[in-house]
């Protein structure tokens, strides 16, 4: 059965927390340069999960507010963020936040934005953003390409996952188009070193990846370990990513 979106995580929460990664200070740096990002922004992260892009913005001294539908999700970010008292979170989507009109000085969005609804949601960032505010959306991208051991798990995904969309119909791939001429596109990279059990993690944090109860978990999980052996170093494999930054500031 296909969950829905909002759904999709509540029995991965454990290993997203442990095993995904966070997104480079160069995306702060960027935002600081060019949009104009100090300590005083006010942030509402959509999407806002266990907390991880929210982190970025906290350590930096904005306020956040982070907006997520999912309450295992929710309850994990508020566990996660709990150290910084200008974190607050709400239930709520990219299509309806509880926020009021012209609320915040940027609207971001990590992993979670290429669940949103291209037509209903741009109308509502826009809504609680303030004149001359930014809306900033960042991927961390495998980088399948880079390495033998990463090319082996692009395979294994394909072998394993189903249901996993093509990016031409997600928003990460009609980002630009999304957010409208003025668009700014930004690539950094980014990785994370893994042994064997943080590995699997990773891989069983991803929503499609096929859990305990699914006959393909096993074999997966195997293959898995073969390729590791393939590829480790003293113990560890390094997973790398292209982190992909697009921003556009609103008049």
């Amino acid at each position: 059965m296909s969950l829905n979106p909002t759904e999709r995580f509540s029995n991965r929460v454990a290993n997203y927390v442990k095993y995904r990664p966070s997104y480079p200070t160069a995306v702060l740096t960027c935002l600081q340069d060019e949009c104009g990002l100090n300590e005083t922004a006010v942030v509402a992260d959509i999407g806002s999960g266990t907390g991880i892009l929210a982190r970025l913005f906290l350590q930096h001294g904005n306020q956040v507010i982070g907006i997520e539908p999912n309450k295992e999700m929710r309850e994990a970010g508020e566990a996660y963020l709990a150290e910084f008292p200008n974190f607050s979170s709400v239930n709520g989507t990219a299509e309806a936040t509880p926020l009021p009109d012209n609320a915040v000085d940027f609207v971001t969005a990590g992993q979670a934005a290429h669940w949103f609804d291209r037509e209903k949601s741009l109308p509502e960032l826009r809504r609680i953003l303030r004149p001359g505010g930014t809306i900033a959306f960042v991927w961390n991208t495998m980088a399948f390409d880079d390495s033998p051991f990463m090319q082996g798990y692009e395979q294994i995904t394909l072998r394993y996952f189903e249901g996993k969309p093509s990016r031409k119909n997600e928003m990460r791939g009609n980002v630009v188009a999304f957010l409208g001429e003025g668009t700014q596109v930004r690539h950094f990279t980014y990785e994370q070193q893994f042994d064997l059990a943080g590995i699997s993690g990773r891989l069983l944090s991803t929503s499609y990846a096929p859990l305990a109860d699914d006959p393909r978990h096993e074999p997966m999980l195997r293959d898995l370990a073969t390729l590791f052996a393939a590829n480790e170093e003293d113990g560890r494999i390094r997973f790398l990513y292209t982190t992909e930054l697009y921003f556009r500031q609103f008049a």
